[in-house]
């Protein structure tokens, strides 16, 4: 099944906001409904594909079937960007002026690295694309060299290819959706443990190109830990890396192709640390009085042990909305929330060692101030999950704006960083005459610091793409002032691209584009995401 073209996921699952919902909005946030719907799929006018016969020629020769290199509107439309708010707005209003001219499903490692050579051959731009869930500008390449660009969706490499239940390993090919990934380890005992928001739909290529966190993270660890090794299709020939655990033997490779986005090869195959299918999962919520009491308990936590599988923390703003439990938003049963800020933790394992860390987790939440407030809020919390991107979705339907953004900072820092981000955001928004409601938790949590992820949701504005850039830009200043790192887990893009440069320096900057040219000499890869073009 496709993802819905227009938003997000399964088009079944979408539900409209209940009237309560909408009221409040208007009430509180000024939103007003929108004049028209999006556009429909057949009514946007789709230019022709600009490619010239001899290019088209070419790619089906690398791919052994014209059925495989799609030039039809529909296709196209639905590898044209990602899922941020923004990419979805456009898409919504019809416009498609970055619309790649062909979509292109190579079945095999040698296919990706023919398309590659007919691209660079014929001057044309490529995009990976996985599962299509950027939300930071991934999927929309800046082409200044190449008019045109392809979309390289890898589908096709979706196999377990091999399972080493010794060293406990798994050898995947990139197109393998993360749920159907999961599925083909659980009919062998494992479990890979990566369970991001996007899981329904991202792929194990995206997860590695973009260093994806999965919010068992805690226990799991971010799937750039779990990496052992990684086939590289690059215009220039094969990248083989990964023949051990760790490697004395100069720098780690595997570390420069994780994060690079497609920029500098095209993943096609990925070995992960696997480990045994839990026998016991239970979650459970915890409430304290203060977002620092909170941070505090999960500091030691993370400093101390023991860790949960999953542990994470709502502030005052998001645990009163209800994203804390994102399936009880609206719902007839939904209380009115307590004070205090919400804090979930999850434990997974055989039954033996999640009653054990259970139980001195306990005494630590206790120590510090924390309630017990039963697993109820942890299994609610486990059920909706995944349903946040489609909260999003129904209210761009009602006509309000709803923006997620992240970061990460060492623990001394994280309260700046709090205070600042969510000053920019609120005090541009309500410069800008649309008053925001800004949430934040934590989502992953490591011995030296912890990530923040923040959730903003405000009327749209006349132009609301236009509106929310200068919103976008403060809090990415802010995040850097602060002392953050401009993404955690959702990657550059282009989106970040301006920010991530500073972040790494001017010599940072030279050391990637002079990779980029050794295996990219023609530019060819996804140009102007995360590198800058030079």
């Amino acid at each position: 099944m496709d993802m819905l073209w227009s938003g997000w996921g399964d088009p079944a699952k979408a539900a409209p906001l209940p009237d309560t919902v909408i009221g409040l909005l208007r009430d509180l946030l000024g939103v007003t409904p929108l004049e028209s719907g999006p556009a429909s799929l057949d009514g946007i006018a789709v230019p022709e594909s600009p490619l010239a016969d001899d290019t088209w020629k070419a790619l089906v020769d690398c791919v052994g079937d014209r059925v495989h290199v799609r030039i039809d509107g529909e296709t196209r439309i639905r590898h044209t960007r990602g899922k941020s708010t923004p990419d979805l707005l456009r898409i919504r209003a019809g416009e498609v002026d970055d619309i790649p001219a062909a979509v292109v499903l190579p079945g095999s490692h040698d296919e990706v690295l023919a398309v590659l050579r007919a691209c660079a051959e014929h001057g044309l731009a490529a995009v990976p694309f996985g599962g299509g869930t950027s939300v930071v500008g991934g999927l929309t390449p800046e082409a200044p060299r190449h008019g045109h660009f392809i979309a390289l969706d890898l589908r096709r490499l979706d196999a377990l290819i091999a399972l080493d239940e010794v060293s406990r390993t798994a050898t995947l090919q990139p197109g393998l959706r993360a749920p159907r990934a999961e599925a083909l380890l659980n009919e062998r005992g494992f479990t890979l443990g990566h369970f991001p928001q996007s899981y329904e739909w991202a792929s194990i290529g995206g997860f590695a190109a973009a260093r994806s966190s999965g919010q068992a993270s805690a226990g799991y660890g971010r799937f750039d830990d779990m990496v052992l090794g990684l086939g590289v299709a690059t215009p220039e020939g094969t990248l083989e890396i990964g023949r051990a655990p760790r490697s004395a033997a100069g720098p780690d490779l595997r570390q420069l192709i994780l994060g690079s986005e497609g920029a500098l090869g095209v993943i096609t195959s990925v070995t992960v640390r696997v480990r045994p299918l839990p026998k016991t999962r239970i979650y459970e919520g915890w409430r304290f009085a203060s977002f620092e009491a909170g941070a505090a308990a999960l500091r030691k936590l993370a400093q101390d042990g023991p860790l949960p599988t999953v542990l994470r923390l709502s502030d005052e703003t998001e645990t009163f909305i209800g994203l804390a439990q994102p399936d009880r938003i609206g719902s007839t049963d939904a209380a009115p929330q307590a004070a205090g800020c919400m804090a979930i933790a999850g434990y997974e394992g055989t039954a033996e060692d999640t009653s054990d860390r259970r139980a001195r987790a306990r005494e630590v939440l206790l120590a510090c101030g924390g309630e017990f407030v039963g697993e109820e809020p942890g299994e609610r919390w486990a059920h909706g999950r995944y349903n946040a991107p489609y909260l999003r979705d129904a209210l761009l339907d009602a006509g309000a704006f709803a923006e997620t953004l992240e970061t990460a900072a060492f623990w001394s820092a994280l309260p700046g960083l709090y205070d600042a981000v969510r000053q920019a955001l609120t005090s541009t928004l309500t410069e800008a005459g649309t008053p925001p409601l800004v949430m934040c938790h934590i989502s992953h949590v490591y011995e030296n610091g912890a990530s923040l992820y923040f959730t903003v949701v405000s009327a749209q504005g006349e132009e609301p793409v236009a509106h929310w850039a200068p919103v976008k830009r403060a809090a990415n200043d802010a995040i850097l002032a602060a002392g953050g790192t401009i993404s955690h887990h959702h990657g550059v893009g282009t989106d970040h691209r301006e920010w991530f440069t500073q972040e790494i320096g001017p010599v940072g900057v030279r050391v990637l584009q002079a990779v980029k040219a050794e295996l990219d000499p023609a530019g060819i890869l996804n140009p102007g995401v995360l590198i800058p073009v030079r």
